[in-house]
């Protein structure tokens, strides 16, 4: 059984759980996915499959070592591929559609996705800094403060937290819990929220998965 799917986050709704609260969960279009290449303990040494998502569009300017690479899975070129690991023997090939048959209610997952760009930002946005006193003359209100000695070591360490630019990086969100699963519809809902804006593509896999 495949670990995982490519899907894209639509939004967020809430929701009445099995013990009749209202929840909050993430939207995401699983899919479709295709299997564009198997890989064999034989061959590879593991048992996976690199999987594409299916869009409405078709993805533009694709090399002709990827042109090859999707005519030979007899597949059209897709704009995302992710690898998967299976946790069980499996009979898939390239050419195979993947759904939602390996997740249910009740499943942990991890949610990886990009994180929504911020920009620069100062450390009392970036990393939740306190700042100073906002009267009184003090002259220090969001600053940083000090981020080293003079003397010795006459430099500011590696990994200081200072103002920089925030988000838009890789972001994995652990085992959050699928709350509704629509294969009909290719939906699943996940309580809570997961990273990244409005049409991101996000990378959902089970909690034991590789």
């Amino acid at each position: 059984m495949v670990t995982g799917f490519i899907g894209k986050k639509v939004g967020m709704t809430q929701l009445y759980d099995q013990g009749g609260s209202l929840v909050a969960a993430t939207v995401v279009q699983a899919g479709p996915c295709v299997v564009v290449q198997r890989r064999t303990a034989k061959q590879d040494g593991y048992e996976a499959v690199q999987v594409g998502m299916v869009e409405a569009r078709g993805s533009k300017g694709v090399t002709k070592p990827m042109q090859g690479h999707f005519k030979k899975a007899g597949v059209a070129p897709l704009r995302r591929l992710t690898e998967f690991r299976l946790n069980s023997p499996s009979e898939l090939k390239a050419g195979d559609a993947i759904g939602l048959d390996g997740f249910k209610v009740g499943d942990k997952v991890h949610v990886t996705s990009v994180s929504k760009g911020k920009g620069f930002q100062g450390v009392m946005k970036r990393h939740g800094f306190s700042g100073g006193a906002a009267t009184h003359g003090s002259m220090f209100h969001r600053a940083p403060g000090s981020i080293g000695q003079s003397s010795y070591p006459s430099r500011v360490f590696a990994g200081m937290r200072m103002a920089g630019h925030m988000g838009a990086r890789r972001v994995t969100t652990r085992n959050l819990t699928v709350v509704l699963v629509d294969a009909g519809k290719n939906l699943i809902l996940i309580r809570g929220t997961v990273p990244g804006g409005q049409n991101a593509y996000v990378t959902i896999r089970h909690a034991g998965g590789a």
